[in-house]
């Protein structure tokens, strides 16, 4: 790892983003909707007469903060994946119309062998921070960052299935996200995977909407949510989502297959969810 690199990692925590205003109208919101499973009777999720707006969109929307910080040249954006999403929900979304965003790399972490970089994306609508993983690219000297929690979490009630489509992936980059690890299968390639994967965001809106389902909460009345993203998902398998609510909080993870695909998940929503306390 050159000199140059290592400076400019230890170097990026704190850094200004700038401003960023999304304009979007009832047909992004639409397909946003529908790139994350909402169904044809799901009619004020995808027609336009009583629309609200999906608040996992609000994690679209502010990717452009971690766009600007690839382009800042401490790491190269094309080998970087998405580690772990947060977002909270101040009000929500509009069902079309312009939201103004502030940005910043909040953190930036040394785990030895890789680097995370925490970035977040701000505006009167909701607060989301990317957690950037950089593989290969550690051993800076710099501060570990907080460690993993352990808190005991609740066995799942609930467990729901969704069969992604081939052209899942190819659907959502309309949804505003690029990468090429999404299209391109020498970049794929590149990254350690045989062949495009499923956008780590597709699978959290998945996994926000069936949730909300789960629990007798609308997904649009989500307030705060946040996971790990702990392996991709290859368009065209089958996802299942489990969850549990204690306290008015839902727990949940997520599986392709074998494999961990979500973990450590929790959410909450503003309505009140069936075996729950939450208000």
């Amino acid at each position: 790892m050159s000199s140059t690199l290592t400076l400019s990692l230890a170097d990026l925590a704190g850094t200004d983003l700038g401003e960023h205003t999304a304009t979007y109208d009832d047909t992004a919101v639409i397909l946003y909707a529908l790139a994350v499973g909402a169904a044809p009777d799901d009619l004020d999720l995808v027609y336009e007469r009583d629309l609200r707006t999906l608040p996992t969109y609000a994690c679209a929307l502010g990717l452009w903060a971690v766009e600007a910080a690839g382009r800042l040249g401490a790491y190269d954006p094309k080998r970087s994946l998405h580690a772990s999403q947060r977002l909270v929900v101040h009000k929500p979304l509009p069902p079309s119309g312009s939201i103004v965003m502030s940005g910043r790399v909040a953190n930036v972490y040394d785990k030895g062998k890789a680097s995370i970089v925490e970035i977040e994306a701000t505006s009167e609508f909701f607060t989301a921070t990317y957690n950037i993983f950089l593989p290969g690219v550690g051993g800076w000297g710099g501060d570990r960052g907080p460690s993993s929690p352990t808190a005991e979490r609740p066995e799942p009630t609930h467990s729901t299935e969704f069969q992604t489509t081939p052209n899942l992936a190819v659907l959502y980059r309309l949804t505003g996200d690029r990468h090429p690890v999404h299209i391109d299968p020498a970049v794929a390639d590149a990254n350690g995977f045989g062949r495009p994967i499923l956008h780590g965001l597709c699978t959290l809106g998945i996994a926000a909407r069936e949730i909300a389902e789960q629990v007798g909460a609308h997904p649009a009345d989500l307030r705060e949510l946040e996971v790990r993203l702990s392996a991709p998902v290859l368009p065209g398998q089958k996802l299942r989502i489990s969850s549990a609510s204690q306290e008015g909080r839902v727990y949940f993870e997520g599986t392709a297959g074998e494999t961990g695909v979500l973990s450590g998940g929790t959410a909450t929503f503003h309505t009140t969810m069936k075996g729950t306390n939450n208000v």
